[in-house]
């Protein structure tokens, strides 16, 4: 359906017909189009349409069409943005896919448009809200959320925003902090490093440093104290607190309604698509996710009546208000709409748009095909697929019972359809050491056992081989390029030869039609090049013949090589290599079609009529890619039940491959299991299944053939026909670790302060250093609130800075416990102190945080000072210093004496030119035993942390 031009919104004039997305701000109750350079910036009192267009099958158009409604929007504003999404899509003919976002509950589909993130603004047009003032920087603390698109929230400043679960990023003047909650997600992890490097592109011209803050680990030098001073100092993390935005929606059984007028009335039988009129609109009720569906015939009116029933149904049910409301037309319904139906018989109407098309337009312009010029139900012209490099060992074995034969060098290439095969092809690909591509070959009359016995010989080769091959099953009659491009010719015939194949046909009582190089044979030549030329064994009937093809005949000792009216020279070219293969040195008798011999037709029982049509194919692809959890318990059962709530990665690249997970690709011509390397080795061993499961159910749902070849693809070892759907980084395979590790790595080298293991390779070597050196840090900011930034948290009051000074000795008390257990002070050439107590020393260290009960007042800590306290802290709790006691030497103050008073840090008449980390060293003998009641030598052979304390004591330090 469409709507006049009269009728059409100015705004919407000439939209979708270009690739890409185009976006629409509500002013005054109208579309305006946005420019460009605005596109990503959202105001929280605005609302938005935005259309995204894709390429779809045979140079068509797929639209996805959503309306963003921000959170201090007018309800106004937000009723025209759904009244004018309507319209749009009747403007488009009636057939996109129409999504409501509202603020802080995107889409992923929504979001992944926008990538990283978006970061909505305050402000807006609409009457009673600011005019959007220019940008300005000022220290900002967000929550990130999601493992391959972004939920950016801003939350308050302050430290009891942070929490154990989530992962946050505090983004200030000179440096961007990425906090990890203990209990935070690898993957949330890695994903908010990649908005730490939008926000330092976009707001620091790309030269602010970057500092990881993990939770509960004290392992980053000077970034992890400076982080917490912006907060008010350490201190423990309160517990989440649960709000709606975390209670996951839960998906349940779909319920139907049928709208009339407005009015919902629940259709009680079985979901089914015969149930859909197509002059009516439907509510699908499934928990988190509520649709609309609106039949081919409907009118404007209805669709916006649909819309309006689907909001006052949230707010009548009392659902959340993240709740998402999808559109579907009929024709275009979605693969997570189609699998509430019990049956989804594929139609003869419109074809499908499914989710996910954003890829399309990529591939498209990659094979170099003019999308523009191109008209609904035009052939794309074929392009060479990526093909496995040449000069590889190629070996084939056939399944013979419980192993397999060798086939010679002579018969490699020779398929028979009773049998099964398996193909190892080694091979060198750029500077990479060898890959394998190991797949099995299952003919179309082979048995369940040789099927299942070939699987499994597969997967010991499989394993005995590291787990680097790309491991395929194919069938018969759906050979891929790269494939069929191995062999020189490939020739599939009739019967089989294995053991297996004859006993069944035996037990059965059945014809044996297995090929003989004595007998009549009539062999087909289909396609146009050497990646999909196919020979294949054909009833040597007349009737089996076409025009559009090669055919080469095989009668006793006698060969014709039969030339189609419409067939091509590589298909004659290939007739003869196939003649030569099957009966070598044999003269071939050529017979052009219309001037056949006697012979010939007297071969093929007599002449008889035969089609000329030829076969095309569509050669656009459409590639989907669908991650699924495994976390339904250890029953392999359930695991396969949850795979039919696969989720969708919508434009996706190969950022979106996670090392933790398993992925699905589907460009309906094939279907790959992409395998991390950090999946669980059972997930791993079961990728097949999982795979098998997916085709049963997109064989149901989207008509894919149950033939589809399958490939397990294992990280690191991905072949040029699996990358070729991504803009491929073969450098991003080299990195090594988890999702977040690698994700550092490639964004900000070794240049970013980590505490995650491998990302920096000093870090085994230095961790107790820098953990007491991080230790002390939380120490300062405890006993000294007063040095904490402008931009920090509210001064915290006495009771509050007692627990936080309690729980920065506790940190410190940990991390000196460990050293002094792990002995870690023999590796930098220290030595722990027997006669120490590590609990004394924390008490006399507790005891001084009252030393001045006059003033009240907290210790205080200099930058410098603690710089100073991680030099040196492995004199602390009792460990020496890195030398020795007894050839120890001090120098008290280069030999120039000064007063005490001149030398007090609040001193009003202070001496210059001293070094003031020395303070005492510079006071008389007589006046330092006074001020510390023992003599300089005794105080320097106390462990460095304990003489800071009667420094600070006596305000020397």
């Amino acid at each position: 359906m469409s709507i006049s031009t009269k009728n059409l919104d100015p705004a919407f004039q000439g939209v979708g017909h270009k690739l890409g997305i185009e976006i629409w701000r509500i002013e005054s109750f109208q579309p305006v189009p946005l420019p460009k350079s605005d596109y990503g910036k959202f105001y929280n009192g605005d609302s938005y349409i935005i259309l995204q267009t894709s390429g779809g099958k045979g140079g068509s158009y797929v639209y996805d069409i959503h309306f963003w409604i921000g959170k201090d929007t007018s309800q106004d504003e937000a009723g025209t943005a759904a009244i004018k999404t309507v319209e749009l899509d009747a403007a488009l003919g009636g057939r996109a896919v129409q999504h409501r976002e509202l603020q802080g509950h995107e889409s992923d589909k929504f979001l992944s448009y926008f990538k990283p993130c978006i970061i909505p603004l305050e402000g807006g047009v609409a009457s009673g809200f600011k005019t959007p003032e220019k940008e300005k920087f000022e220290t900002r603390l967000y929550v990130c959320k999601g493992k391959r698109v972004v939920r950016l929230k801003q939350v308050p400043f302050a430290r009891s925003s942070l929490n154990h679960d989530d992962v946050f990023i505090l983004d200030t003047q000179n440096k961007i902090y990425q906090f990890n909650g203990a209990n935070s997600n690898i993957q949330e992890r890695a994903k908010s490093l990649e908005v730490i490097q939008f926000l330092k592109d976009k707001y620091h011209e790309g030269k602010c440093e970057v500092a990881i803050i993990d939770d509960g680990k004290l392992a980053t030098e000077s970034d992890s104290g400076e982080f917490w001073v912006l907060f008010g100092g350490f201190a423990p993390l309160g517990k989440k607190a649960v709000s709606e935005d975390d209670v996951p929606l839960q998906a349940t059984p779909g319920q139907l309604y049928s709208i009339n007028d407005g009015e919902l009335t629940l259709e009680e039988s079985t979901l089914s698509k015969a149930m859909l009129e197509n002059n009516k609109c439907y509510l699908l009720d499934c928990g988190s996710e509520i649709f609309i569906w609106v039949g081919r015939v409907t009118q404007v009116e209805d669709r916006k009546a649909a819309c309006k029933a689907a909001e006052e149904f949230i707010i009548n049910q009392n659902r959340p208000k993240m709740t998402q409301i999808t559109q579907v037309i009929q024709g275009f319904e979605t693969r997570s709409f189609k699998s509430n139906f019990e049956s989804w018989p594929a139609g003869t109407g419109a074809a499908s748009g499914e989710d996910g098309r954003g890829k399309v337009a990529a591939l498209l312009k990659q094979q170099r095909v003019d999308v523009k010029g191109m008209t609904k139900g035009s052939l794309v012209n074929e392009e060479i697929p990526p093909l496995l490099e040449g000069g590889g060992k190629l070996e084939v074995w056939r399944i013979n019972g419980s192993s397999k034969t060798p086939l010679p060098k002579e018969e490699i290439g020779k398929f028979y359809s009773g049998d099964c095969y398996m193909v190892l092809y080694t091979y060198h690909s750029g500077e990479k050491k060898e890959e394998y591509f190991l797949s099995c070959w299952m003919g179309r009359h082979s048995i369940q056992d040789d099927q299942i016995m070939s699987l499994q010989l597969a997967n010991k080769m499989f394993t005995s081989l590291k787990g680097r091959p790309v491991q395929g099953r194919i069938i018969q009659g759906n050979e891929p390029p790269q494939f069929i491009a191995l062999f020189q010719p490939m020739v599939v015939l009739k019967g089989g030869i294995s053991s297996g194949y004859k006993m069944f046909i035996e037990e059965k009582n059945l014809n044996d039609e297995t090929y003989s190089s004595d007998g009549i044979a009539l062999i087909q030549i289909s396609g146009t090049s050497a990646h999909n030329i196919k020979a294949i064994q054909v009833d040597a009937v007349a009737t089996s013949l076409n025009s559009a093809n090669f055919f080469v005949m095989q009668s006793g000792n006698s060969l014709f090589c039969w030339q189609g009216n419409s067939s091509s020279i590589e298909q004659q070219q290939w007739a003869v290599k196939v003649a030569e293969y099957l009966k070598p040195g044999a003269t071939l008798k050529h017979a052009k079609e219309g001037t056949e011999s006697s012979a010939f037709w007297f071969a093929l029982g007599g002449k008889q009529s035969y089609t000329n049509k030829k076969t095309t194919q569509d050669t656009v692809r459409d590639p989907h890619l669908y991650s699924f959890s495994c976390n339904e318990g250890p029953n392999f059962v359930s695991i396969l039940l949850y795979l039919l709530q696969v989720a969708e990665v919508f434009n996706f690249s190969q950022d979106d491959l996670l090392t933790e997970d398993v992925l699905i690709l589907d460009t309906h011509a094939e279907i790959f299991v992409w395998v991390g390397h950090s999946v669980d080795s059972k997930d791993k061993e079961n990728a097949f299944e999982f795979g098998q499961k997916y085709i049963e159910v997109a064989t149901e749902l989207e008509g894919l053939s149950p033939a589809v070849p399958l490939y397990k693809v294992s990280e690191g070892h991905e072949p040029c026909f699996f990358t070729s759907y991504f803009s491929w980084d073969a450098t991003k395979a080299i990195v090594q670790g988890n999702s977040f590790q690698k994700k550092l790595a490639l964004l900000f080298g070794t240049a970013v302060h980590s505490s995650e293991p491998n990302e920096r390779s000093n870090y085994q070597n230095n961790s107790g250093p820098t953990q007491r050196a991080s230790a002390l840090a939380a120490l300062s900011s405890a006993f000294n609130p007063s040095s904490v930034a402008k931009t920090a948290a509210p001064k915290p009051s006495r009771s509050t800075q007692g627990s936080q000074r309690a729980a920065a000795v506790a940190a410190l008390s940990t991390v000196l416990t460990a050293e002094q257990n792990a002995g870690l002070s023999e590796s930098s050439g220290s030595r722990i102190s027997r006669g120490s107590s590590l609990d004394t020393d924390l008490d006399e260290f507790m005891k001084s945080e009252d030393a001045n009960p006059e003033t009240n007042d907290p210790l205080e800590f200099s930058a410098d000072d603690v710089a100073d306290e991680g030099e040196s802290i492995s004199e602390s709790n009792g460990i020496d210093s890195d030398v020795s006691q007894d050839s120890q030497t001090v120098e008290f103050g280069d030999g120039h004496i000064f007063s005490y008073e001149c030398l007090k840090s609040k001193s009003s008449n202070p001496v210059t030119g001293i070094n003031y980390k020395r303070r005492e060293a510079y006071l008389s003998d007589e006046e330092f035993q006074t001020v510390f009641g023992m003599t300089k030598e005794v105080f320097y052979l106390q462990p460095k942390w304990k003489q800071d304390i009667q420094k600070r004591n006596a305000d020397l330090f």
